[in-house]
């Protein structure tokens, strides 16, 4: 995706909503951006984690039942032990 951004008279630039949307940031976080060698600008989310919101979810497979933290606590318990 390429998208041109204008800059104000202030020598802000406002990010176009697909940009946030890959970026998965939105009002009140935060953005990093690094200077590159070539002249490009690297943007990435601040922080060290992806937000939860991103991995809710991902191991859901269709016809399998949720596990319980009761289960869950269970089998860590049972693999000590062995």
């Amino acid at each position: 995706m390429r998208a041109t951004l204008t800059v104000t008279a202030k020598g802000q630039v406002t990010l176009k909503k697909a940009i946030l949307e890959h970026l998965a940031v939105g009002p009140g976080d935060r953005v990093e951006a690094s200077l590159l060698a070539d002249g490009r600008v690297e943007l990435r989310p601040a922080g060290s984690r992806p937000p939860l919101s991103r991995v809710y979810g991902v191991l859901k497979r269709p016809g399998q039942r949720p596990v319980s933290l009761e289960e869950m606590q269970e089998a860590i318990e049972k693999g000590h032990d062995e």
